[in-house]
């Protein structure tokens, strides 16, 4: 090397040159790759469903996923109630197996409903329809077979029990009727 070659450039000779490589470095990069799954193969023979998986939830995704299955029960809980699996307050049972009248003659109402254990004693949710003549009044009720306790109010405040029923009273001292509905 001379004084006036820069050293810089003979690096850059040496670095041109090529990298001798061994026989024995290229057999064993080629095992190695030998080995390799095909690419868009799975890396285990697991099946995905055996595998362990990681689910990475910030604080406010769980709160959203909580509230979401909070919705979801709430929503069929409900549903279930409408589809008869239980009467909701104040409603005629929805999985009635016989249709039972309630009559009561009252010329002198404006007015009457039937209360009882089958409508969760509801002053508003068995109201009866006015005959024509004779001031009888009467509505038809899908009730599951059992016992039930009921009366009419007239007019929103008389409280009276059916006069052609089985009388009894309820644990308020107040008259009721008795009705069985089926085989019991």
């Amino acid at each position: 090397m001379t004084d006036r070659e820069d050293p810089l450039d003979a690096i850059i000779d040496i670095l041109k040159e090529p990298a001798g490589l061994t026989p024995d470095l290229t057999v064993l990069v080629m095992a190695e790759i030998e080995r390799l799954p095909p690419p868009g193969a799975a890396a285990t023979s697991v099946p995905w469903w055996r595998r362990s998986w990681t689910i990475r939830l910030r604080p406010v995704h769980g709160l959203g996923l909580v509230g979401g299955l909070a919705v979801l029960v709430l929503a069929f809980g409900l549903a279930g109630r409408r589809w008869g699996r239980s009467a909701s307050p104040g409603e005629p049972r929805a999985d009635a197996g016989q249709l039972t009248q309630f009559v009561l003659v009252a010329p002198e109402a404006s007015a009457v409903t039937v209360v009882g254990d089958f409508n969760d004693w509801s002053m508003s949710a068995t109201p009866l329809e006015r005959a024509e003549r004779d001031g009888l009044w009467y509505v038809t009720v899908p009730l599951v077979p059992g016992r039930y306790r009921y009366a009419f109010v007239v007019n929103g405040t008389v409280w009276r029990s059916d006069p052609e029923a089985p009388a009894g009273e309820d644990e308020f001292g107040r008259s009721n009727s008795v009705v069985t509905v089926g085989g019991t």
